[in-house]
């Protein structure tokens, strides 16, 4: 059987491609986006880069006391969690700035209030850093 296309499917092709286009053209921008915001928080936040490093130690330690994937998948998601606090916090006081160029007392409250979201995720790296490795490295000094 020969099924004949008519003008109206061939136009409803081009705009289901024009549709999946203008749909990866979008997610290409957003990667687009979010690396300048990865750029603007290493070339303007010292911490983010102090975090940077701490995680590149951590990663390098783990493999070279090849740790299990169940401590793989904890360093990881600490690791992310982290980064991520320090670019909610980036972004949050961005926002006030803008919102409250001045000083106002709930612009200090809320940006020190992220900031201690940051310290609260990179203390809890700090112990899960010290559970995985320091068992490790003492037993490695002995």
């Amino acid at each position: 059987m020969v099924q004949s296309v008519t003008k109206g499917d061939m136009l409803k092709d081009r705009s289901a491609a024009g549709a999946l286009l203008s749909w990866l053209r979008g997610r290409a921008m957003s990667f687009i986006y979010a690396g300048r915001g990865f750029a603007l928080l290493w070339l303007t936040q010292p911490n983010f880069r102090f975090h940077i490093a701490a995680a590149i130690c951590a990663i390098a330690l783990g493999w070279l006391f090849q740790i299990s994937g169940i401590e793989w998948l904890v360093l990881v998601v600490t690791i992310t969690t982290v980064l991520t606090a320090e670019a909610l916090n980036t972004g949050l006081e961005k926002v006030i700035d803008f919102c409250q160029p001045d000083i106002h007392p709930l612009a200090r409250d809320a940006k020190d209030l992220s900031a201690a979201a940051v310290l609260v995720a990179s203390t809890g790296a700090l112990i899960v850093g010290s559970i995985i490795f320091i068992p490790r490295l003492l037993h490695l000094f002995r």
